[in-house]
């Protein structure tokens, strides 16, 4: 917490509850920043200290918790509201003279951003505590990127790139993402999405749905690239979190055969990732190679023909071998009990391995055609719900932002508010709602 000298007349406290004002303390209290707040007091060094360091700070804060759109917006409340300036630490002698003007918070968050390698340390503090006060945090983790509008609007592709003014958005540009599905009739569909502005790349905890890394990027950066670089991130900084990972959930943007491989073979992790249909030749099965009567489709359900019969059946996973990095299928007229008039001459009626090397794409650790696969898949939502969240409380549907170095600080403000929140009802013993930024615990 940015500590505050104490200096006041009577304290707010004596007189009411402090009611949604707790939530504030709550994060204040539980927030890493001494480091941060030392360096931009040595800074500011022997200057007029009119408004400090420590309550500028923290009154950004509250904007976020209080969900202010602007700092126009948040200059309203504390000019309005004298116990929310006495928590901030603004003098409450002067009263509303102590409320800063909108070109101190200009100049405060341009030195944030010269900053902002600190701020993200403040994050990875909050991570490292989540990861101490919840010892199975990281366990199973979600994967996705977020869009985020920018308030400028594009440029037109053939015009001029603008020189920087500090008013318009020269770092943003178009990002695309385009969907694909089959309706019930068979016939395809496919939906466009296009926007200005940027990418916030986010790995949470799927079931704690708290950030554990994240970047930000323009809109048309990679989603492939940037897992890349969240798990290389991860595994550099928080050694401690991808050790004890176990399963990476990610829709079919991360399919990606070389992040398949580095999550299994470098680090331990089982993708469970959803995957696109790139067999272009209109083929539905291959042959399983060695096997004359085994054939696997693009989403790895593994299938085995009747030497008799030529009947297809579905294979029954049978789980998968650590050791020899192959997953194990038994026949289905042994495992189910169905009466099969080739079993006598079947060559795979006592099962069938196949190594991950056959299909690294198709072939993971955890089967994609087990219920396992599905059941997890499942909670890869937990990173769509940190997504609304953002949206919706922390007020990036509706923002004033403009430039990468912005967004990078904005988004990481919001990120050390979700988990100040969390660790500080963690600590205090609050189970409910401790992830709410907007309800009491």
């Amino acid at each position: 917490m940015a500590i505050i000298p104490q200096q006041r007349l009577f304290g707010w406290q004596e007189i009411e509850e402090l009611g949604d004002l707790e939530r504030l303390v709550l994060v204040l209290e539980h927030l890493p920043d001494e480091k941060l707040m030392c360096r931009l007091e040595k800074e500011r060094g022997k200057g007029r200290d009119d408004y400090p360091v420590r309550a500028v700070w923290n009154s950004i804060m509250a904007g976020i918790i209080f969900q202010h759109p602007s700092i126009e917006s948040l200059r309203r409340e504390l000019l309005r509201n004298a116990q929310l300036r006495e928590i901030c630490g603004f003098n409450p002698i002067v009263g509303e003279r102590a409320v800063p003007p909108a070109y101190v918070y200009s100049r405060f968050l341009k030195k944030l951003i010269r900053h902002t390698d600190e701020v993200e340390e403040i994050f990875g503090q909050l991570v490292d505590e989540a990861s101490r006060l919840l010892p199975d945090f990281g366990r199973v983790v979600a994967l996705d990127s977020k869009a985020i509008n920018s308030v400028a609007r594009g440029k037109k592709r053939d015009s001029k790139p603008p020189k920087p003014d500090g008013r318009r958005d020269t770092d943003a540009d178009f990002g695309k993402k385009t969907y694909r599905g089959h309706r019930s009739d068979g016939t395809l569909w496919e939906k466009v999405v296009t926007w200005f502005g940027y990418k916030l790349h986010l790995l949470v905890d799927a079931q704690y749905e708290l950030p554990v890394a994240y970047t930000v990027t323009k809109a048309s950066a990679g989603d492939v690239k940037e897992g890349h670089t969240l798990i290389e991130r991860l595994a550099g900084e928080r050694p401690a979190i991808i050790e004890r990972c176990e399963i990476l959930l990610a829709d079919k943007a991360y399919d990606d055969t070389k992040l398949l491989v580095k999550l299994w073979d470098e680090h331990r992790i089982k993708p469970v990732i959803d995957i696109r249909r790139l067999w272009r030749d209109g083929e539905e099965t291959r042959l399983l190679g060695g096997r004359e009567n085994v054939v696997y489709d693009y989403r790895g359900t593994v299938y085995c023909y009747c030497p008799e019969t030529n009947k297809r059946r579905e294979m029954a996973f049978g789980g998968f071998e650590k050791r020899r990095e192959a997953l194990k299928y038994r026949c289905p007229a042994r495992h189910y009990g169905v009466a099969c008039q080739g079993m006598g001459r079947c060559k795979v009626a006592g099962g069938v391995r196949i190594p991950l090397a056959e299909d690294r794409r198709v072939f993971t650790p955890l089967a994609r055609s087990s219920y396992q696969w599905k059941t997890m898949y499942r909670k890869r939502t937990a990173v769509e719900r940190v997504n609304a969240r953002l949206d919706e409380v922390f007020g990036f549907e509706k923002h004033f932002i403009r430039g990468l170095q912005k967004m990078r600080l904005r988004c990481a403000l919001a990120l050390i508010v979700m988990l100040a929140m969390a660790v500080g009802r963690l600590r205090q013993k609050q189970g409910a709602n401790w992830r709410s930024l907007v309800k009491a615990a």
